[in-house]
Order: C-alpha cells, then structure tokens, then sequence
C-alpha cells in the first residue's frame, strides 16, 4: 500500500531517500511525518506542563520545605483514586475516543482552575491544590501519551525514533517556562493556565493522525497481527478489562515488576535530590521572585541540554547499544553524583547534579522505559503502564520523602541522604541490565515470528 507521506518509488519503512536523515536521525521511508507529528505532539503537551511547573514549585517551598512530604502524599492519595475512574474510561471507550477525551478532561481542570484563581488570587488552600493537581496531571498526561506512541509504532521503529519524538517533550519543556518567565507578568497567573490549556487542546488532532498512520505503516500493519503474534487490536475497540485490571496485571508479571522497581528507584533518587534542592535554593535564595527564577533557569538549561543529547546521541547509543544501554547509563551516572554531594553539599554540585540526572531522565530513560512496552498488547500499553506511570511512581515519591525525612531525623547531616541515595542508585543500574537484556530477548523472539513473549504471562510462568 502506498502511503501519502511516502516519497516516490519508496518502500514502506525501507531506507530513507534522504541518505542523512537515514545515518544521522535513523528515519526511514514514510516515517518522516508521524516523527513530525509525535514531535509537535510532545511539544505542545510540554510546553503546556512547564509553563505552569515553576509556579508549582514556589508554591511548594512557600507551603513550607518541611511539609514538602505532606504534598506528595496527598499527591499519591490522590492518583489512588484516580485509578479506577481511568480504567473505567479504558474499559468502555476505544482508544482513538480514549487519548482525546482524557486530555478533553484535563483541558476542562486547567480552565476551571483559571476561573478559581482569577477569583482567589492569595488562598493557601488553592496553592496546595494547584500543587498536587499539576503533579497528577503531569503523569497522567505524559503516560498516555507513550502509551499511544508504543501503540502506533513496532519495537524496531520504537529503538530509531522514540528519542528524536521526545526530543519535542525536551523542546517544549525548554519553551514553556521561557513563555512563561516573559508572560506572567502581562497575562498573569490566569492568563497561563488559559495558554495552556489552548496548548493542550492542541494536541487532540494530532492523535487522530498518528492512529491513521499506525494502520499505514505503523504497529497495525503486519497482516492484522503486532509482532510476536499479538493481536493488534483495532484502535476502535474499547481495550477492556477491570477498574483494577493494570495492578494486577503488573502484579501477575516479573517484567512489570522489574519495570516498577525501576520506576520506584528512578522516583527515589529524584525525591532525594528534589528536597535537596529545595533546602539548598530556600537557604540561598529567599524571595519567592529569586526562586522562581532559578527553578527557570535550571529548566530551560536541562531542556536545551536535553534536545541536543536526544537528536544527535540517544538514537545512536540505542540503535547500537540497545535499550539497555540507555537504562544503566543514567543510574550510574547519578551515583556519581550523589557521591559528590556527599562529599561537597553545595547549590553548585546538586545544580550539577540535578541537571545530570534529569537530562539523563528525559534524553535517555524515558525513551529507554517506553520501548520496554513496545512488545505487550495493548490492555498492558495502556493499563499497567498507566498504573506504573502514576500511582506506583508517586507511590515511590511519597514512601522516598518519608525515608528521606527519617534520615535527616536520624543523622542530621546531608551527606548521609546523598550517600543512601548512591547505594540504591547502583542497585537501580543492576535492574536496568537485567530490564534491557530481557526486552532486546523478547523483540528477538518476536521478530523472529515465534509465540507471544513471555512479558505478559503471569510471573510464575516467567522466566
């Protein structure tokens, strides 16, 4: 079949045309344009996500350093309880209905929360709010989002392209909190919640496209079956299952444990270094304009640190190393910087730090953990990924700020935190080997045309 986007005389997904689009970005024939739209995709979702993040955080530290445990709590609570209403809109609407509704439901919160605050512009109990909605929002927005980028493209596609599709959540994370530094102050607080909202809903078309292209040259296209003998259910059809159907899948499977260990370890090292953070720039910088300011300015440098990693080095490092190499080189490299810490606890090592692991984060992880869901069917893309994504990662913030705040109780002295936080990031490098190695096995069992992968058995059929 001849797609639209194809150049003349290509093949789908044979060699590009475009022989450095081929060695230097990995596309190939026809997949130029659903790259494009996952980009521009990604853009306007991130965009949207950090114009509001800086507020968020001078709200936190206004809440008080102390009672930072307290919001993510509430903020894990809360994704608790979303779980179900989640899997209900899972269970009856197709995925094509499903992806714009979600972002439809988020889009209706932004605006309603503009209207609140342009009415209570000082309330505490309103900030507090913010906090954890925007922390909800995060998570589910941007799960849903790769769980519709492992639903449209195979794991082959999956290893070239994912880095350079997140390379616009990277872009519109750099944009969003330039737009939002030079707005504020003319549109106010109000203003950006309706921007970004608008943001938002400019991703809903998107979503209808990249479905079309999965059935062209996408995961659908393989004689109605997704590698590995799935069923590459019809985007149409409602995914099914239980209200509760992610966390026992994810209980049921040693690879979905594994995946949520990692994400709990991922979840611990970036709470250590957060509160770090926040008692760091508190003691260095005290008006709440400084603050704002500097969580800015580390955003943007992460972002445009970010983008450059993604296009010119995460594709390659994958496409010749594997995911695997993507899942270990973070951890390690955050051990090293944990041990810095320990040894100089000072604004300018954890701005190291921190910019290391979060680049690390967005650059390498991300994309790294989204293809370990390119080879299971789609009630585990959507379902227990979301649970993995939300409650078990805020579950692994929430458990880490009490750890975190009993060690300080218990010793009183910074470098003991940085050094607890080097000891799990080392056991967290071990399970990403261990996650890469059984991922690349099961995409060569699949394209080799064998049994469905072991990924989705329950774990007592594991091996």
């Amino acid at each position: 079949m001849h797609a639209p986007d194809l150049p003349p005389n290509a093949e789908p997904g044979g060699p590009s045309q475009d022989p450095l689009q081929g060695r230097l970005l990995g596309l190939r024939a026809g997949e130029r344009a659903a790259v494009v739209a996952g980009f521009l995709f990604f853009f306007c979702l991130f965009a949207s996500y950090f114009m509001l993040r800086p507020v968020r955080e001078t709200m936190g530290i206004a809440g008080g350093v102390q009672n930072l445990q307290w919001l993510f709590t509430a903020t894990f609570v809360v994704m608790l309880v979303a779980i179900p209403f989640y899997g209900a809109c899972c269970k009856w609407l197709p995925r094509r209905r499903f992806v714009p509704w979600v972002y439809a439901f988020f889009i209706a919160n932004l605006l309603a929360f503009a209207g609140v605050t342009c009415a209570l512009p000082d309330s505490v109990w309103l900030a507090r709010v913010f906090y954890v909605w925007l922390s909800v929002f995060n998570l589910f927005v941007v799960s849903v989002a790769w769980s519709l980028m492992a639903d449209v493209f195979r794991p082959e596609q999956a290893r070239r392209l994912f880095a350079l599709i997140a390379a616009g959540a990277s872009a519109g994370g750099l944009a969003g909190p330039v737009m939002g530094g030079w707005l504020v102050g003319r549109i106010g607080l109000t203003g950006l919640m309706l921007l970004s909202a608008a943001l938002l809903a400019a991703t809903l078309p998107v979503v209808g496209y990249l479905f079309a292209w999965r059935q062209r040259l996408g995961a659908g296209v393989i004689d109605g079956t997704a590698p590995g003998g799935l069923a590459a259910q019809d985007p149409a059809q409602p995914v099914g299952g239980g209200l509760w159907a992610g966390l026992s899948m994810v209980m049921r499977s040693r690879y979905l444990l594994g995946i949520s260990l990692f994400v709990i370890l991922l979840a611990t090292s970036s709470t250590f270094l957060y509160f770090e953070q926040a008692r760091l720039v508190a003691a260095a910088f005290p008006t709440r304009a400084q603050q704002t300011q500097v969580f800015s300015a580390l955003d943007a440098t992460v972002q445009a640190l970010t983008i450059l990693v993604q296009i010119f080095f995460s594709g390659r490092l994958a496409r010749r190393y594997g995911v695997t190499a993507l899942l270990t080189a973070v951890p390690l490299a955050v051990t090293g910087g944990f041990l810095l810490l320990a040894m100089w606890p000072t604004f300018g090592v954890l701005a190291a730090a921190m910019i290391v692991r979060r680049v690390g984060e967005y650059a390498m992880l991300r994309p790294g953990r989204e293809m370990l869901f390119t080879v299971v069917d789609p009630e585990t893309k959507y379902k227990a990924k979301n649970v993995i994504d939300t409650a078990i990662y805020r579950a692994g913030d929430a458990v880490s700020a009490w750890v975190r705040t009993a060690i300080d109780a218990l010793s009183g002295h910074p470098a003991t935190v940085a050094l607890a936080g080097a000891v799990l990031a080392i056991g967290w490098a071990g399970l990403g080997l261990w996650l890469g190695r059984r991922h690349e096995g099961q995409v060569t069992v699949a394209e080799a045309g064998a049994a469905p992968p072991v990924l989705a058995r329950p774990a007592k059929h594991s091996r």
